[in-house]
C-alpha cells in the first residue's frame, strides 16, 4: 500500500496548488471577455473540474464496472452540494443572487427529476443515454446564451480585491489562458492520482464497486471542485464557487451518466433509486430553501446551513461505511 499512499499525498499537494492557478485564470478570462463569473463558473470551471468524473466513469463503463460509473456521478453530486458547498459556507457565507434561484437552480432541479425517469425502470439503455446527452446539449446552449446576453459590469463580476490584484499584476490574456489550461491539466492529473491510490486501497480491502464509486471515487473526483470552490470563496468570488457546483452537477447528471451509458448500457442498482437519488434531490431542493431572499436581502448559505450540509454528508458517509461493515 506504500505506492498508493504516496500517490494520494502527491495528488493532494498538487491539487491544492493548481486550484488557485485555475481560479485566477478563469476569473481573468471572464474579465477580458466581459462574461459573468457565474457563466464562467458553470461552463469553464464546472465542466472543467468534472473532467475527472467523465474520465473515470467512461473508463469504468468500458471495463464493465457500472457501479463505479453511476456511483461516481451521483455520489459526486451529493458531495458537491453537501460537502463542498457546506465547507465553503463554513469558510465564507455564500451569497445567492436572485437570478440563480429563479433560473439556474430550477434547471438543475428539473434535470435531477428528469434523471429519475431514466433510472426508474432499472435499466439505462443506450437510447436513454443518448437522450441524456441531447438534453445536456440543449441545456448548455440555453445557459450560454443567457450568460452572454447579460453584459455584467466589472464591479458586479469581480470582488474589489481580485480586480485590484489583476490591475496591479497586469495579467495578459495569454497568461490567463496558460493559468486556466495548465491549472486544469494539473487538477485532472492530481485528482487521478488520488482516485487511483484510494481505489487501489479500497479494492484491497474488499469494498464493492458501488460503494467505492459513491464514496472514495466521488470524493476524489470532486476534489477539484472542492479546491476550486474554496479558492474562489477566499477571493470573494461566490458566483464562481456556486456556478462551479451547478455546472458540475448538470455535467455529472447528464453528460457523465449519458456517456457511460452510451459506452456500456447498464442495470441500475436498487440502492441508487431508493437511497442516493432521493438524497441528491433533497440536497438540490435545499438550495432553494437556503437561497430564498430574507428581509429584503439576497439569499445566502450561512455558516449554520453550511454546517447542516456537512453534517448530512458525514451521516450519509457513515451510513455507507456501516453497510460495508455489516455486509
Amino acid at each position: 500500500m506504500a505506492l498508493p499512499l504516496l500517490m494520494i499525498v502527491i495528488g493532494l499537494i498538487v491539487l491544492v496548488w493548481s486550484a488557485d492557478i485555475f481560479v485566477e485564470g478563469a476569473a481573468a478570462i471572464a474579465r477580458f471577455l466581459g462574461m459573468s463569473t457565474l457563466l464562467i463558473g458553470m461552463v469553464v470551471i464546472g465542466f472543467g473540474t468534472s473532467a475527472p468524473e467523465l474520465t473515470v466513469s467512461a473508463l469504468s463503463a468500458w471495463q464493465g464496472n457500472p457501479g463505479i460509473a453511476l456511483g461516481n456521478a451521483y455520489g459526486s453530486n451529493i458531495t458537491n452540494i453537501a460537502l463542498i458547498l457546506g465547507s465553503v459556507a463554513l469558510i465564507s457565507p455564500i451569497v445567492m443572487h436572485s437570478q440563480i434561484v429563479r433560473k439556474e437552480l430550477p434547471v438543475l432541479f428539473a434535470v435531477t427529476l428528469f434523471s429519475l425517469g431514466q433510472l426508474y425502470d432499472g435499466e439505462l439503455s443506450r437510447m436513454d443515454a443518448v437522450l441524456e446527452l441531447a438534453v445536456f446539449v440543449g441545456v448548455m446552449t440555453w445557459m450560454i446564451r443567457q450568460g452572454l446576453n447579460q453584459k455584467a459590469e466589472n464591479t458586479d463580476v469581480f470582488g474589489k480585491e481580485v480586480a485590484d490584484e489583476m490591475d496591479e499584476h497586469a495579467v495578459s490574456f495569454a497568461q490567463a489562458t496558460i493559468w486556466l489550461v495548465g491549472g486544469l491539466l494539473l487538477l485532472m492529473l492530481s485528482s487521478r492520482l488520488l482516485v487511483w491510490g484510494a481505489v487501489t486501497i479500497a479494492q484491497d480491502l474488499g469494498v464493492s464497486d458501488l460503494v467505492i464509486g459513491l464514496t472514495i471515487v466521488a470524493i476524489g473526483t470532486s476534489l477539484p471542485e472542492l479546491a476550486s470552490s474554496i479558492a474562489a470563496a477566499r477571493k470573494g468570488e461566490h458566483d464562481l464557487a456556486l456556478g462551479n457546483i451547478i455546472g458540475s452537477n448538470l455535467f455529472n447528471t447528464l453528460a457523465v451518466v449519458g456517456l457511460a451509458g452510451v459506452i456500456h448500457p447498464m442495470s441500475i442498482p436498487l440502492e441508487i433509486v431508493n437511497r442516493d437519488w432521493p438524497l441528491m434531490t433533497l440536497l438540490t431542493f435545499s438550495l432553494f430553501v437556503f437561497g430564498r431572499p430574507r428581509k429584503d436581502e439576497q439569499g445566502r448559505i450561512n455558516r449554520v446551513e453550511g454546517g447542516i450540509l456537512v453534517a448530512v454528508y458525514a451521516s450519509y458517509t457513515l451510513y455507507l461505511i456501516n453497510t460495508v461493515v455489516s455486509a
